[in-house]
């Protein structure tokens, strides 16, 4: 297989013509994209259960659980944004069974063997989780307005808001993808995805940091989803956490650094992982 994949790699410029290697990466990974979408035709049920998941929690943290220890304010505009967020992290799993069985199935190799950008399957995995993941998160802004929440900033903001968080999840994505790869088998993805709840229940998404213990309440405003929360709540009007911290008054910038710096670090750690498969 590696004696395959190399040839074939050294000769995907003959295969694509004279176009640009830009363009060739491009093509194959919007014909991987497709491949990826074309899975919900045929897995209807993973995707209303993704999608209706989160609503759920937000229904339930809404209505049932209660909570917004240490909120000043509506508590159900407080948690929207912290619930939008939340969001992000969840159903990664989704996406790392799809490359862990992929592995295992040995289709990836198949496409490694194939003369195409060796990148195309790992860009294809994340468009195709993120147009998802966009409509998840239309569906949730949904349910929230008609619940009774209300964003109070211009469209600008609106957007801002929105672009922030999608940013939170093509992080999330790529850290699932990297792990998903290093856990190899479907059944050491559910231990790995584990991990996202600690993460996202630490977190201002559903109780301010002041009402917390010191010690963990600084933990909880360093956390990259208190960032997003904290920013987004900002951009749509909606009450904060409070808190005088470096990391409370600094929200936005927090909420573009954390991603692209853990972004600059697993995307790369996944494509070398991807190379290293078939060696």
């Amino acid at each position: 297989m590696t004696a395959t994949h190399g040839a074939s790699t050294a000769d995907v410029s003959t295969a694509h013509g004279t176009g640009s290697k830009l363009s060739w990466a491009a093509a194959d990974s919007w014909t991987m994209t497709r491949r990826e979408l074309a899975h919900w035709a045929r897995q209807p049920v993973q995707v209303v259960v993704g999608l209706v998941f989160p609503v759920m929690m937000l229904l339930m943290f809404s209505y049932l659980i209660g909570g917004g220890q240490g909120v000043d304010g509506d508590f159900q505009a407080y948690l929207v944004p912290g619930m939008l967020t939340m969001t992000m992290a969840f159903g990664l799993d989704a996406t790392m069974l799809s490359v862990t069985q992929d592995l295992g199935k040995g289709v990836i190799d198949r496409f490694r063997s194939m003369p195409m950008n060796s990148g195309a399957v790992l860009v294809g995995r994340s468009v195709a989780d993120m147009v998802q993941s966009a409509v998840g998160l239309t569906v949730m802004i949904a349910v929230g307005y008609a619940i009774g929440w209300r964003w109070h900033e211009g469209f600008a903001s609106f957007l801002g808001a929105v672009g922030l968080l999608l940013l939170l999840r093509f992080a999330m994505l790529w850290i699932g993808i990297h792990l998903a790869m290093v856990a190899g088998k479907p059944e050491l993805v559910q231990a790995v995805q584990i991990l996202v709840w600690p993460v996202s229940f630490l977190s201002n998404a559903i109780a301010s940091p002041e009402s917390m213990p010191s010690w963990l309440g600084a933990i909880v405003e360093w956390n990259p989803m208190s960032a997003t929360a904290t920013a987004v709540r900002g951009l749509f009007g909606n009450p904060g956490a409070g808190g005088d911290s470096w990391a409370a008054t600094h929200a936005e910038l927090l909420a573009v650094a954390w991603p692209v710096a853990l972004i600059a670090v697993f995307f790369p750690l996944a494509v070398k992982r991807f190379r290293d498969l078939s060696r």
